[in-house]
């Protein structure tokens, strides 16, 4: 689900010294060996890699220096597979068959974290359109399952929207919040303000506020709607 939203996301920084991180990684992909992982930022429209190692006997190892803790995407090749946030500390990626997590540091056991939870509620939600289609199969009334459905979907929405929230107010503070807030926002055609993403800017600390690319987004979004408001 990220690999559609995430362009912004990657570009982030928040404000610290010098940092030294190392990158311990495993596989068991049966055709890693030999491949090559990569970290890369998205920076002036176009990523750029700042890290690299081959996989040796489904392991890979990477260290380096960041002057402040950045969200950057793990690639296999040309393949965006996660973000991560590189930060000071031991940061441990385990790719398998269930698939991928990148944890150790702070942020990222953070975002881990926030990772499994969506992924419980969007496994919800694929259970609901299986139960749908195996209540038009039974044969149900049309209207019961039309009633029963919208009610379990809009219980999930509200879930996925409150855990949304909470991630970003938790860390309105430091890039996850507003990468979490930009990666939402640009999940839509052009730019708009939701009630979610209005109800965030409008109890977010000014520190949130005035991140630059915060501010770029929700001024194009408020002129994106006063122009729709005044075509109406």
């Amino acid at each position: 689900m990220y690999k559609l939203y995430l362009m912004l996301f990657f570009s982030l920084l928040c404000m610290a010294c010098s940092e030294t991180y190392c990158i311990e990684g495993s596989t068991t992909m049966s055709n890693a060996d030999g491949k090559k992982f990569f970290i890369k930022v998205f920076s002036n429209d176009r990523w750029v890699k700042t890290d690299s190692s081959e996989v040796v006997h489904g392991a890979f190892k990477m260290k380096g220096v960041v002057d402040s803790a950045v969200i950057a995407s793990l690639f296999l090749g040309d393949n965006c597979l996660m973000p991560l946030v590189l930060e000071r500390g031991k940061i441990t990626i385990n790719i398998d068959k269930t698939g991928i997590c990148i944890k150790g540091t702070p942020l990222n056991d953070c975002f881990n974290a926030f990772v499994r939870q969506k992924n419980s509620l969007d496994d919800r939600a694929d259970e609901v359109e299986r139960m749908e289609a195996r209540m038009i199969m039974d044969g149900q009334d049309p209207a019961v399952i039309r009633e029963k459905m919208e009610k379990s979907r809009k219980e999930l929405s509200q879930e996925i929207d409150g855990l949304v929230k909470s991630f970003i107010q938790d860390n309105y503070e430091n890039v996850l919040g507003t990468g979490m807030f930009l990666m939402i926002g640009h999940s839509y055609p052009y730019p708009v303000l939701t009630p979610l993403l209005e109800d965030i800017v409008e109890h977010a600390p000014d520190r949130f506020k005035n991140n630059p690319l915060v501010k770029q987004y929700v001024s194009a979004a408020r002129d994106n709607m006063h122009r729709s408001s005044m075509n109406d």
